[in-house]
């Protein structure tokens, strides 16, 4: 997830661990590549987790289980576990729709974001485009760094996870008039937490459902208000179908990178 996640990470972490009587270390100090190859490793129990890498390591027989995911509070995610890639410009730029963006500068976080690559990758290939589409494409490394480039004008525009454009409105108020959303993606199946099954089955089974009753609990409500979750629910395989289905559209656009070439510039 998206580094601002960290902190309800930490407080949902230690949650689990008071109400199970459990030890529980987080793991938040390394970048996602390194916490990902633990996960693989075996040597990190839970871990909220993209869809994307989540189905990769599901087809690949990965030693991983889906646990639950996040239902947001906004009206816009209708009380389901799923959410959107929203297109964000800079306020005033003049780009009022996706359209408009070709021969634009575009920002993605990294390459295994389902929200802000893989869905953007699969509607180029729908439309006969390819990452050409753009003059230039820059990987910032986090959904948050690509809002700043689009803020400071070194990009054109962004697909960004609507949970992370959510909690960053409510982290600094003043941003919401800074940007404008000109297309939305999804909606998509919400990123999942998912548990190591190298975990003895009853351990996982108790911290299914010590997530999954967090939001009746007033301690474990006011840790998932902080990131605006209205809860936890068990979620099933089945339900993450829908990016398999993007990324099997996705792959062919995801490795036709364009040339580094200057962005041409939008006023309006």
């Amino acid at each position: 997830m998206a580094p601002s996640a960290d902190a309800v990470c930490r407080e949902i972490a230690a949650y689990i661990g008071q109400q199970l009587g459990l030890p529980v270390e987080v793991v938040d100090g390394v970048p996602w590549p390194e916490r990902e190859r633990l996960l693989d490793a075996g040597e990190i129990d839970l871990c909220w987790i993209c869809g994307l890498p989540y189905v990769e390591k599901a087809d690949e027989g990965r030693a991983i289980e889906l646990c639950v995911a996040p239902v947001m509070q906004a009206s816009r995610y209708r009380n389901l576990p799923i959410y959107f890639s929203d297109v964000v410009v800079r306020s005033g730029s003049g780009y009022a729709s996706f359209d408009e963006l070709r021969g634009a500068s575009w920002a993605y976080n990294e390459p295994r974001s389902h929200s802000g690559f893989n869905v953007v990758c699969c509607y180029l290939a729908e439309q006969g485009e390819t990452l050409h589409y753009f003059s230039r494409v820059v990987e910032a490394g986090a959904h948050q760094a690509s809002l700043r480039m689009i803020l400071s004008g070194a990009v054109s525009a962004a697909a960004i996870d609507s949970t992370v454009l959510d909690a960053e409105v409510r982290r600094f108020p003043g941003l919401a008039g800074s940007f404008s959303v000109i297309h939305t993606f999804g909606p998509s199946p919400a990123p999942p937490w998912v548990l190591s099954k190298r975990l003895p089955s009853a351990l996982r089974q108790k911290v299914r459902l010590c997530l999954a009753s967090m939001s009746q609990h007033a301690a474990g409500a006011a840790v998932l208000e902080d990131w605006g979750i209205a809860e936890l629910r068990p979620v099933d395989d089945s339900a993450y179908d829908a990016i398999r289905a993007t990324a099997r559209k996705a792959e062919g656009v995801a490795f036709v990178r364009p040339q580094a070439s200057p962005a041409r510039a939008k006023t309006g």
